[in-house]
């Protein structure tokens, strides 16, 4: 048994074609929290989240002998994620249209803000982790196909390039709905403008001229 970062994924994802189902254990515990945190913010409910992370894994384990390797698999494991969250909300009826327009199952090629490091001034490090409060919150307002993209970029750091591989959106699209979100973010967060005046607001885009 090895640990579960001395070895390739590509290795890992051989051995399980040869066999070896240990390879897939660690391959779920080497993603299991990013895979949860991602489904964790599409969710906003712990409950919900694990459903959508047990039925991710399902997945990725009864397609992982397809997987051809031409995306890397976090982003693989991250379009497995987005179309089980929205597969789900579909089911549950909560929406009539869902934009995000995510390939099928068959064609699947494929979230957590850092924790704010403690500073030396505690004052700065409570404000820093009210601002993240406020913004997670105006976060889970948006739609979901909005929040998805906000999250992927701003949360998960995942380049334009990558974000249109995990949604099968175009490039310009992922820009354009990006721009809306932070449009509508601007909206939200306007009752909270003196919190974020030098905090958080440049690297969100949510300053007067669009950061696009």
């Amino acid at each position: 048994m090895w640990g579960a970062y001395e070895v390739s994924d590509e290795i890992l994802i051989e051995r399980f074609r040869e066999g070896d189902e240990s390879a897939f254990d660690t391959l779920v515990r080497r993603y299991e929290n990013k895979v949860y945190q991602y489904a964790y913010r599409l969710a906003n409910n712990p409950d919900d989240a694990a459903d959508v992370v047990a039925e991710t894994f399902l997945r990725v384990y009864n397609a992982l002998k397809r997987f051809r390797g031409e995306a890397q698999l976090s982003t693989w494991l991250y379009r497995i994620v987005s179309n089980v969250y929205f597969d789900f909300r579909k089911r549950e009826g909560r929406h009539q249209h869902l934009p995000l327009e995510i390939p099928s199952e068959e064609d699947e090629e494929m979230m957590d803000r850092p924790i704010p490091t403690e500073r030396d001034d505690p004052n700065e490090y409570v404000l820093e982790q009210e601002r993240h409060r406020v913004l997670m919150e105006a976060i889970n307002q948006l739609p979901d196909y909005q929040r998805a993209i906000v999250i992927l970029f701003h949360v998960e750091d995942r380049p334009y390039e990558e974000i249109a591989k995990i949604t099968g959106l175009p490039l310009g699209t992922i820009k354009s709905r990006l721009n809306r979100a932070r449009s509508a973010l601007r909206e939200l967060l306007e009752p909270h403008r003196e919190l974020f005046e030098g905090g958080l607001s440049q690297s969100y885009g949510l300053e007067a001229h669009d950061a696009l």
